[in-house]
């Protein structure tokens, strides 16, 4: 339950559900498949760690393209 005047993290979920198989990332938000699961049981604190390691995975992949 969320403390009152405290909105819900929104879910980075963006319709785009594939696994990659070389990240074991989705390829539409590049949550794992443990984070994907848990994301309905996780409160507001551990959905925004989540939302931190997206934004590092999304700038290290930036990193790395040719």
């Amino acid at each position: 339950m969320t403390p009152l005047g405290e909105a819900d993290v929104p879910s980075p979920c963006n319709g785009v559900c594939r696994m990659d198989a070389g990240s074991g990332w989705c390829v539409g938000c590049q949550r794992s498949l443990d984070e994907i699961v848990r994301w309905g049981a996780m409160d507001n604190t551990a959905k925004r760690d989540v939302w931190t390691l997206l934004a590092q995975r999304r700038a290290s992949a930036l990193e790395t393209r040719p």
